[in-house]
């Protein structure tokens, strides 16, 4: 019997400061570029549980989901797998220090994004850039 081929859970957390920033770390591992903190959902745990693990792991915040942008499922997303990406927003307060996966966490804004992004987030930020604009959701394609 052939072992199924599922698609991987995974989050991704917009943090939302009082600045007017958003939070974005530097991936420690491949692929490398700057990213939104996230990642896998552990078996047993739910994607918010994950989402608030993975924001406190990364950049040493404590966050608070406010709520779901959008699901990402690109087969392409991820180079390493198919992944399935359940994308919230979320604030916290303080200053984010880089931590586990993470070399470094910096703030940014719409106009100063940092190069490369990696994955699909330079997609999910232009989504939630227009959706904070003028309240439109991500359609799907």
């Amino acid at each position: 019997m052939e072992t199924p081929r599922n698609p991987a859970p995974t989050v991704d957390v917009i943090i939302e400061l009082a600045s007017g920033g958003i939070v974005l770390i530097r991936r420690k591992n491949p692929p490398f570029g700057w990213a939104l903190p996230g990642g896998f959902i552990d078996y047993g745990e739910s994607a918010e549980a994950a989402a608030i693990r993975e924001a406190r792991e990364e950049t040493s915040l404590d966050v608070r989901l406010i709520e779901l942008l959008h699901v990402y499922s690109d087969p392409h997303r991820d180079p390493r797998r198919h992944t399935i990406a359940i994308v919230f927003i979320a604030r916290a307060e303080g200053k984010p220090h880089a931590a586990d996966d993470a070399t470094e966490a910096g703030i940014f804004f719409e106009h100063d994004l940092p190069t490369p992004l990696a994955f699909d987030h330079a997609r999910i930020l232009h989504d939630y850039f227009t959706y904070k604009r003028t309240g439109q959701r991500p359609r799907y394609s």
